[in-house]
């Protein structure tokens, strides 16, 4: 299990940053292979060795963070659940889900990326700041990535490649799916790396921006 972060052991140069809800450590090891302290956290193990926190991300949250992105569970909010959705709002599943998303939205932290498919959050709360695809990062592939976003900037592509593959929706059916379809793209977690990370005023003071509504879509 991992260690919530004191402000004595970080490096002074490196920009702090929880990355929520990874069990992958794709995100984080691309935070640390550009020298930053990071640091996942899920319910599960992490998959590759690295600084991670197997438990509850609001045991960790209100550490003294630079930086949170977080990948709260879609399941019950997603719209490709459309169908199930009554069940989900009666037997509160669906609440539940966008009450642990708030929760990160709101964090003490002064910059949050929230990440999750098309889903409810757009109309239960808004509409996100930038919707990302695969192939804008070097990945010939479609699939929709929403992020809502405080104090930082949209990211921009870095490498606009040919191919359209849906190859995440056409997965079959296995105990794993879930795994396979949550993970983050490598190229899109390198420009968050090379990009937020490098955020002018990260360690500054308060975010330059507030949280607005508007969106890509």
């Amino acid at each position: 299990m991992g260690e919530a972060p004191s402000r004595s052991r970080w490096n002074g140069a490196a920009v702090r940053v929880l990355v929520a809800c990874e069990f992958s450590g794709v995100v984080r090891d691309a935070f640390l292979a550009a020298g930053h302290d990071a640091m996942s956290c899920d319910l599960l193990a992490t998959e590759v060795p690295g600084p991670h926190y197997q438990g509850d991300v609001r045991e960790v949250i209100h550490a003294c963070w630079d930086l949170m992105i977080g990948h709260p569970e879609c399941t019950h909010m997603s719209v490709s659940g459309a169908r199930h959705f009554p069940a989900k709002r009666m037997d509160g599943r669906q609440a539940r889900g966008l009450s642990f998303f708030m929760e990160l939205a709101r964090a003490p932290i002064p910059r949050i990326a929230l990440e999750n498919p098309v889903s409810v959050i757009s109309s239960m709360w808004r509409k996100p700041d930038q919707i990302l695809q695969p192939w804008q990062f070097g990945h010939g592939e479609t699939k929709a990535t929403c992020l809502w976003l405080k104090g930082l900037p949209k990211l921009a592509p870095t490498d606009v490649v040919e191919g359209r593959e849906a190859r995440v929706h056409r997965m079959p059916p296995s105990p794993d799916r879930w795994k396979e379809r949550s993970r983050t793209f490598a190229g899109i977690a390198a420009a968050m790396a090379a990009q937020w990370g490098a955020s002018p005023g990260l360690r500054t003071g308060p975010p330059t921006g507030a949280v607005t509504g508007d969106s890509d879509v």
